[in-house]
């Protein structure tokens, strides 16, 4: 719960500071943007920093898991019947494979991955609409616990999921339009 430091405004002659604590707990945010609609789908979970003593199961084994269990959801909201494909672009990371993976693959065969190349997260629309969220919901900003971070991020989601044209120019990579004065 460590906030993500930026720029920010202050009064001339005082330096603005933010808080830290030492906690390793971590909170893993799955999210899928529908690029026409622009609705948004998210789902977290949550980390401890002691998580491998308690499931038994590594960093990597947890991701697959909850990214698995992530797609299951997807599937429900643009189920089979709506939507004959519906196409994922995700990086090549070891979360994205595996058995879980392919266990949530097999049960929503109307979702397909389409991978992209390594190092090349520009590719990705989601990685312009994650640097936003997070810009809104955790900058600057020092949380006490992991369920305050999480309304953080609920909240920052139910601000996008009101302003879809907003997200939409995110995504687009589009700039801002600047107003006549």
């Amino acid at each position: 719960m460590v906030p993500t430091l930026t720029a920010t405004l202050g009064v001339k002659g005082h330096r603005p500071t933010v808080g830290t604590r030492d906690c390793k707990d971590l909170l893993y945010v799955f999210a899928v943007v529908n690029l026409v609609s622009a609705a948004v789908h998210a789902n977290t979970l949550e980390s401890p920093k002691d998580a491998k003593k308690r499931t038994g199961l590594g960093k990597t084994r947890r991701m697959q898991a909850a990214f698995a269990d992530h797609l299951r959801h997807v599937g429900r909201m643009c189920s089979r019947e709506k939507h004959r494909r519906v196409v994922i672009l995700i990086d090549n990371a070891p979360r994205y494979r595996g058995k879980p993976i392919d266990a949530a693959m097999a049960d929503n065969p109307h979702l397909e991955f389409e991978r992209l190349p390594s190092y090349s997260p520009h590719l990705n629309p989601i990685e312009r609409f994650w640097k936003k969220r997070r810009r809104r919901a955790t900058h600057n900003r020092l949380f006490d616990t992991l369920a305050d971070l999480k309304t953080s991020l609920r909240a920052s989601l139910s601000y996008f999921q009101t302003v879809r044209h907003k997200v939409k120019s995110i995504i687009a990579g589009r700039p801002k339009r600047k107003t006549a004065k």
